[in-house]
């Protein structure tokens, strides 16, 4: 999911899907297949009860990854013969598999996971109203999503300037760039995750509940999230110092949006796969700290990765308004703001990644 939050948190991006001609094309472009979704499932269960865990997720990903590349086509305004020619196997089998396939698997397995843990609605014992919501919505989700890929991807081939393309390539360099910096952040998410996670099963039984560990893992790694995308930033004097710098509302608002939403999304997720794939009924204490673990990790290492584009971002490209560079979370500012303005001269994306390493 860290193309979601890259269109929503880099500035650049977010201008660009957000423009209100974008926006109506979109909501077009997710209705359609929430509709085709519905007959398909209503097909299928004609065929097979979609009781089965593993036959609703093949079903939902095989859908979600059909769906992805027909709105990446949409967004994209172009061929399918073009896509391949232009775009390559690597760009399209991307879109394809994880924007598609797997991102509706672990949208169906969060949708399964949230009507257990809040309204106790089990798809193993009642499976038709969860299968249906986790196929539509999936699959609505995949369409946005994959439709303003392709509308960033056509933006670039038009010579606007796209300095983070959202398929994780940057996050990748950055491994290479600063492995230290990023080993030490993702240690002490996985490791205070595992640690507050397994403090609050001990400290009752209600603590050992999902709803409980739901609670105290999204705050945890929500919290980490907001201190590591500070400390990726690289402003002077640390995270520490940004905490005062930045003002309340901005701080909250990114720990609220991308931080609480995706990380109680991610422990979803695992509780899902817990649950409908593992079939295990009561979590234990190890399961428990693992999830708050990997949550608490990815959490930190993506949020790390997002500020550090941010600061290069606005250091190379300073064409974005200024009130989007000092609030760049307030989506009505995003959408209120014009298109794309200029097309700056700066150097490749690789380039000023090494040189920022270099001076950082």
């Amino acid at each position: 999911m860290l193309h979601r939050m890259t269109l929503r948190v880099l500035p650049r991006l977010a201008v660009a899907v957000t423009q209100e001609a974008v926006r109506k094309r979109k909501r077009l472009v997710m209705l359609a297949p929430g509709l085709v979704a519905f007959a398909v499932y209503r097909l299928a269960k004609q065929a097979d009860p979609l009781d089965d865990p593993v036959t609703l997720l093949v079903l939902s990903g095989l859908v979600s990854a059909v769906t992805a590349l027909w709105a990446y086509r949409i967004g994209r305004a172009d061929s399918l013969r073009m896509l391949w020619q232009e775009d390559g196997a690597r760009l399209v089998g991307w879109v394809v598999g994880w924007i598609g396939f797997a991102y509706g698997v672990q949208l169906s397995l969060m949708v399964l996971a949230l009507l257990k843990v809040l309204v106790h609605y089990d798809f193993l014992r009642h499976p038709d109203g969860p299968a249906m919501m986790a196929i539509i919505i999936a699959c609505t989700s995949v369409a946005r999503d994959a439709f303003e890929i392709g509308h960033v991807r056509l933006l670039q081939l038009q010579g606007e300037s796209v300095l983070t393309f959202p398929d994780g390539a940057p996050l990748r360099r950055l491994f290479q760039e600063r492995l230290g910096a990023l080993l030490q952040w993702l240690g002490l998410a996985v490791c205070g995750g595992m640690a507050l996670a397994l403090g609050a099963a001990e400290m009752s039984e209600v603590g050992r509940t999902d709803l409980a560990q739901l609670v105290v893992v999204t705050l945890a790694a929500g919290s980490l999230a907001l201190a590591a995308y500070l400390a990726g930033e690289q402003r002077p004097g640390g995270w520490r110092a940004r905490l005062g710098a930045v003002g309340g509302a901005e701080l909250f608002r990114f720990w609220w949006w991308p931080g609480l939403a995706f990380a109680a999304t991610y422990y979803l997720v695992l509780a899902g796969a817990t649950s409908f794939l593992l079939r295990l009924e009561q979590t234990g204490g190890l399961a428990q700290g693992l999830i708050a673990g990997i949550v608490s990790g990815i959490m930190a290492l993506y949020c790390y990765y997002l500020g550090y584009r941010r600061q290069l971002e606005d250091r190379v490209q300073q064409t974005v308004p200024a009130s989007l560079l000092r609030c760049p979370f307030v989506m009505g500012i995003l959408t209120k703001s014009g298109p794309l303005s200029s097309k700056p001269v700066v150097p490749s994306v690789d380039g000023m990644a090494q040189e920022s390493g270099r001076r950082g």
